[in-house]
Formats: C-alpha cells, structure tokens, sequence
C-alpha cells in the first residue's frame, strides 16, 4: 500500500458514488459492478471526501465532530489506505 500524506487531496474514483440506503440503514458506496456496505465510521469519513479537501482538512473536521475518540487521525488515514488499495479513491 502507499503511504498516504495529509497534503494529499481524495476524491471518489469515477464511477463511484456514496448514497444512504434506507433500506440497508447505512451508507454504501455504489459502483458499475455491484455496491458495498459501509459501516458508520467509513460512511463518515467518505461523506467529507469531495476532491476540494486535503486528507488534513478531513482529519481536523472529524476530529472537531468527534473529540472523545482517542485515535482518530490514525484510524481515518489506515482507512484511506485501505480505500485508495481498494480503488474507491483516489489522491492528488
């Protein structure tokens, strides 16, 4: 995996997109071939990625939503690695 930089800027990769499902009662990211489940906390981080702000930008805005949890910068970039592995984003 590459090591991802709070410089760099996500965004959904094309032909992805980010929905609620009610039916599900989450978020799941849709694609051409099919859909994945997201649980709450991925459904979080991929509702601030909009190809305007840096991975930093994305850390200080959840870290301000929520301040209690010990960790969360390190948790959303091991998630940003693990979705831009996936091909879900990219970064620029």
């Amino acid at each position: 995996m590459n090591e991802i930089t709070i410089e760099q800027v996500p965004r959904l990769r094309r032909g992805f997109r980010l929905q609620w499902e009610p039916v599900q009662n989450c978020h799941v990211l849709l694609y051409p071939e099919g859909m994945i489940k997201l649980n709450d906390s991925a459904g979080e981080i991929l509702q601030q990625i909009d190809g305007q702000h840096s991975v930093a930008q994305i850390i200080s805005e959840l870290c301000g939503r929520f301040p209690n949890v010990p960790g969360i910068d390190e948790d959303i970039l091991a998630f940003m690695e693990v979705a831009s592995a996936q091909f879900w984003i990219e970064l620029h």
